[in-house]
């Protein structure tokens, strides 16, 4: 059974099948075009239903905005952090500086101790050096005395 020999009849009129193939084309079309339509009015309307806000405060903020840039001179804002970027390169040259500087007075701190410590030894040394001068003064008195002793006995009448 094809297409060309295909009749529907409703009531006293008779379709051939090309006509109903037709017929359905046309019809498909003009729903589909319908349907279109359809979804482009509701999605309009949804557009439509949108409120836009009042941007008049918002205008109003803005123009309080600009008024503050203005007073607070926004503009020299550049000339100013390039200013402050210089200085914080010589801060950090000059905190280089005093690291170094830091470091050699941690050495000489450690030098410092050290010359302590010489020094004590020194006091030590110069202590037990007194302490046998003054038994060299000892010794060489005895000995004079004994020698006085001596010539006195070698000679009582002088």
């Amino acid at each position: 059974m094809s297409l060309e020999d295909t009749t529907l009849t409703i009531g006293d009129t008779s379709f051939k099948g090309v006509w109903i193939a037709i017929v359905l084309g046309i019809g498909s079309t003009i729903g589909g075009g319908v349907w279109t339509a359809s979804s482009l009015y509701s999605r309009l309307e949804a557009v439509e239903d949108i409120q836009i806000p009042n941007i008049i405060p918002l205008e109003e903020k803005i123009l309080l905005i600009e008024q503050e840039l203005e007073v607070n001179d926004v503009s020299k804002l550049q000339g100013k952090l390039a200013e402050l970027g210089t200085n914080l390169l010589v801060i950090k040259e000059q905190q280089t500086g005093l690291l170094e500087i830091q470091t050699k007075v941690t050495e000489l701190e450690k030098e410092i101790e050290s010359m302590k410590s010489t020094v004590k030894q020194a006091e030590l040394i110069a202590k037990d050096l007194n302490d046998v001068d003054e038994e060299m003064n000892k010794l060489t008195r005895e000995i004079e005395d004994l020698w006085q002793g001596m010539d006195y006995l070698s000679n009582p009448l002088k």
